[in-house]
């Protein structure tokens, strides 16, 4: 299926989206971010690698001639970003725009929807950045008719950088960071480290003495050669790098639970919420109670809340959280959604900073990335609920 075919298809089950999504593309372009139009049939690996297996069960896959397991694109960033990497443009400042069908099995709706977006690439200013994606994705909802809208609004830089500046063990950091990142309970896990006791003596002694005091490339590089000494490559469905992970943690555990001030200090900073500027003073504070080095975070943050503000957002009605995250590994600084007033689960626009993934998709050296993408379906409809029902 060709690009426009696909687009077409999604476009006549969106009753109406696509002359609201053209305009869309065209007030993108007038900013002067460029139509991106990736292959539908992307390779698999990425997608897996930076969502985890999870997403598996949602992608629509195949295999080539060679075996290498490609799926239909289920977002636009990640193909995005491959072109962009692969382009004579990779590491200079470009912007992106694109429209275009995703393909995701989601339970109860179409698997087949359309997506739109903005991805820029290689832009040092980044609190600049940050704030022009929420103001374009801002934007976006208003062209569909939907002005009275939530914003949310969260940093995992601010969390990354309280959790490196309480010198935890890198275990406790990496596991931290990841339940942050997916959305587990943070407070629950948490709690458990705190509680946790040394594992009793078991077969695998030698190993975590072994692994006690070691990074994670250390263990990893230790697991795989007594796999590989073993004949396999994962036990109970658990691959190396999960095993690895595993013993890295039963040997931190030996060391003792997580401290109880580091606990207290990280629940406070969770509580943090409400207007960013009010934010920004309790995190300073925070900061200096604690004796932590949170500076250069902390002052990331307040620069795009000004640049936010010199944009013509009204950043007291919008909401900021310590705790907010939107559910995924690549971010690594601002995140944000953009709901209609009083829809809690149900993005019409999302996005963030995501620096690190470029490196992982193979940029020689790091290259700052920020974006958003439109939920056409959803801007649809609270769009026509917006106009009375009309069409």
């Amino acid at each position: 299926m060709t690009e426009a075919a696909a687009t077409r298809s999604a476009s006549a089950s969106a009753s109406g989206a696509a002359s609201w999504a053209d305009a869309l593309l065209a007030s993108f372009a007038q900013a002067g971010y460029i139509r991106s139009e990736p292959a539908i049939l992307q390779p698999a690996e990425p997608f897996l690698d930076l969502s985890g297996e999870d997403i598996r069960k949602s992608l629509y896959l195949t295999t080539d001639p060679t075996g290498e397991e490609l799926c239909l694109r289920p977002d636009l960033t990640i193909p995005v970003a491959r072109d962009y990497l692969a382009s004579p443009r990779a590491g200079q400042p470009a912007g992106f725009s694109y429209l275009g069908a995703v393909f995701r099995y989601r339970d109860g709706a179409p698997s087949q929807f359309l997506q739109a977006g903005i991805e820029s690439f290689g832009r040092q200013d980044r609190a600049a950045a940050d704030a022009e994606m929420l103001a374009l994705a801002l934007e976006a909802t208003t062209a569909f008719g939907v002005s009275d809208v939530e914003i949310r609004t969260g940093d995992v830089a601010l969390f990354n950088a309280l959790i490196d500046a309480l010198g935890l063990y890198p275990v406790w950091r990496r596991r931290l960071i990841k339940d942050f990142n997916r959305k587990v309970s943070l407070t629950d896990d948490i709690e458990r480290l705190t509680l946790a006791t040394a594992p009793g003596r078991n077969e695998y002694e030698g190993v975590l003495a072994a692994l006690a005091g070691s990074d994670r490339k250390a263990a990893l590089a230790l697991v795989t050669d007594l796999m590989s000494i073993a004949g396999t490559t994962n036990v109970g469905g658990r691959t190396v790098a999960e095993i690895a992970d595993r013993f890295l943690e039963q040997s931190t555990l030996k060391a003792g639970a997580l401290p109880r001030d580091a606990v207290n200090i990280i629940k406070r900073f969770l509580s943090i919420a409400g207007d960013p500027d009010d934010a920004v003073a309790q995190l300073r504070t925070l900061a200096g109670d604690a004796k932590l080095d949170l500076t250069a975070a902390i002052d990331q943050f307040e620069s795009r809340v000004g640049f936010m503000a010199a944009r013509g957002i009204d950043t007291h009605n919008t909401r900021f959280s310590t705790s907010f995250g939107r559910g995924l590994d690549y971010y690594t600084g601002f995140e944000f959604e953009v709901h209609a007033r009083g829809n809690g689960s149900e993005p019409l626009v999302a996005g963030g900073r995501y620096d690190g993934l470029m490196s992982q998709l193979g940029a020689a050296s790091p290259i700052p990335a920020v974006g958003f993408s439109v939920w056409i379906e959803a801007l649809t409809k609270h769009g026509k609920a917006a106009r009375g029902g009309a069409a």
